[in-house]
């Protein structure tokens, strides 16, 4: 989850952070602990020192730096597996990370369930708290074709409650044991007919809500939404895990939803035509 301020239980901010700036990674700081090699060394200190915290059954590595994607300046995304009332985000201060330790359901609750945004050396750390329970319900519910859709902030279309399956089929495994599931065939079928669903739902209510009466703003914003529930629609279909919004559009080779979007004007006429555009476009994906 990107970083933002909610309500904190620890606060030890770099002046960067303070000032709203994600200019944190250019902060050098001198860490207790860290290695001074470089990424490899660095992931294997962090899940040791992870897998150290009481009550930690599993830590995992995820994002673009378990993908293989990361650029220099990317966060570290790390997960820690527990079960029930057995980890205290409050251990995480013996690691010596500055930064921002969240309780347990301090970003809302629901799968994302809290965190806390760190940093190790001249490294940003994210941790996301992983309650085993919770994880395995979600599973179960995956493989027999059900899922949730909640809110997240910076998440257009919502996160569907399989992220934490996709996160257990993507992300590396440093400590524990987790299982590692393929794409459950029902959970292809319903995910991508119910995204499929919302997403004409969405431009239909636009159409008549929005287009019709000039709403520029209301209309591009109901195209994103639905380019964004088009394209879990399409990787649902395909099987392909999904674990955030930076690159669904691409993935589901939706960016076409872009041309629709520039220069759009608020004449009904012209937003009716975006809106039937958007439509043609996510009917012919996948």
């Amino acid at each position: 989850m990107s970083r933002f301020t909610l309500m904190p239980l620890v606060v030890r901010l770099p002046a960067c952070v303070l000032a709203g700036q994600r200019g944190c990674r250019r902060v050098s700081y001198i860490v207790a602990g860290m290695p001074g090699g470089g990424d490899e060394a660095f992931c294997a200190e962090a899940g040791d020192l992870l897998a150290g915290l009481p009550g930690v059954q599993a830590v995992t590595l995820g994002g673009s730096r378990a993908a293989g994607t990361a650029r220099a300046e990317s966060d570290w995304d790390f997960a820690v597996y527990y079960r029930g009332g057995g980890f205290d985000p409050a251990s995480l201060r013996s690691l010596g990370w500055p930064g921002e330790i969240f309780p347990i359901g301090g970003w809302g609750g629901g799968v994302f369930n809290g965190g806390a945004w760190l940093t190790a050396g001249h490294r940003c750390v994210d941790v996301h708290y992983r309650d085993l329970s919770d994880v395995e319900h979600h599973l179960a519910e995956a493989r027999a074709g059900r899922f949730g859709i909640e809110r997240l902030l910076f998440h257009l279309a919502g996160i569907p409650t399989y992220i934490l399956v996709a996160e257990l089929a993507l992300n590396q495994v440093l400590h524990g044991e987790l299982p590692r599931p393929a794409y459950p065939a029902p959970l292809r079928t319903t995910a991508a007919a119910r995204w499929r669903g919302e997403a004409r739902a969405t431009l239909g209510y636009a159409r008549t809500a929005h287009a019709a009466r000039g709403h520029l703003t209301d209309t591009g914003g109901a195209i994103a939404v639905a380019a964004c529930q088009g394209a879990h629609a399409v990787l649902a279909g395909r099987g392909q895990w999904v674990t955030n919004e930076k690159t669904l559009i691409d993935q589901a080779g939706l960016r076409g939803i872009d041309q629709i979007l520039t220069g759009l004007t608020a004449q009904p006429a012209h937003l009716l035509s975006a809106i039937e555009q958007a439509t043609a476009l996510l009917r012919l994906a996948g």
